[in-house]
């Protein structure tokens, strides 16, 4: 099968913290490879070597009281960097790229939720993306509540929680919103999946929506 893949595809994972993007990642490379197709997983912000040093002063908190553009303008220079060295070269290889965060979140945390104009942000994803965008988008969706517990579950108490995580419950609950509204108004992309099931039942529903994706990959 392999060698029927001129093009990689591109797949991003979105959703707010703890909703299991991460673990939705390797499951579905690992799947893709069981079938024959060649897979890459990488993250936002991150994914190359300058994008994941901005990763660690991003969510170390130390930009916060910048405030939400000059977040934004820092993500979208890690993303330039992620898509010239890991993203674009992967796909063009015939890999297909599958991503833990990409321009959704922005659009959610530094745009709904920091209250950026609409204006502003689209001139910066013209800058930093030039057309590109995920050909798929899975939006997994938790209440915050839920997601929150996850997530410092995984944490665990030897590590504080970073920049994102530790914003309070009506942040979170507000993020939830900004990403299902995403999904509405972009339904030719992205898919809202519920993360509220097991590891295995959430993927069950991912892959059935890819499915049909590679199936019209390969068709075209």
């Amino acid at each position: 099968m392999t060698s029927s893949w001129r093009r990689g595809s591109f797949i991003t994972l979105e959703g707010g913290e703890g909703t299991g993007k991460s673990t939705q990642v390797r499951k579905l490379v690992d799947q893709l490879a069981r079938k024959g197709i060649k897979a890459l997983a990488t993250r936002e912000p991150g994914g190359s070597p300058g994008a994941e040093i901005i990763r660690e002063v991003l969510l170390s908190g130390e930009f916060k009281a910048l405030g939400p553009k000059a977040e934004a303008i820092l993500f979208s220079a890690a993303r330039i960097d992620h898509l010239e060295h890991t993203i674009k070269p992967a796909i063009a290889a015939g890999t297909w790229v599958i991503c833990d965060r990409f321009l959704d979140s922005t659009r959610a945390y530094q745009g709904a939720l920091g209250d950026i104009d609409m204006g502003f942000l689209q001139v910066l994803e013209s800058v930093t993306l030039q057309g590109f965008l995920p050909d798929l988008t899975f939006i997994l969706d938790l209440p915050a509540e839920q997601g929150l517990e996850r997530a410092s579950r995984r944490r665990g108490k030897a590590r504080a929680a970073d920049r994102f995580e530790s914003e309070d419950m009506n942040f979170h609950r507000e993020l939830r919103k900004a990403f299902r509204e995403i999904a509405s108004r972009e339904p030719g992309r992205c898919v809202v999946i519920d993360a509220s099931g097991t590891q295995e039942e959430v993927f069950s529903n991912i892959w059935a929506v890819m499915e049909t994706h590679l199936f019209r990959s390969l068709a075209s």
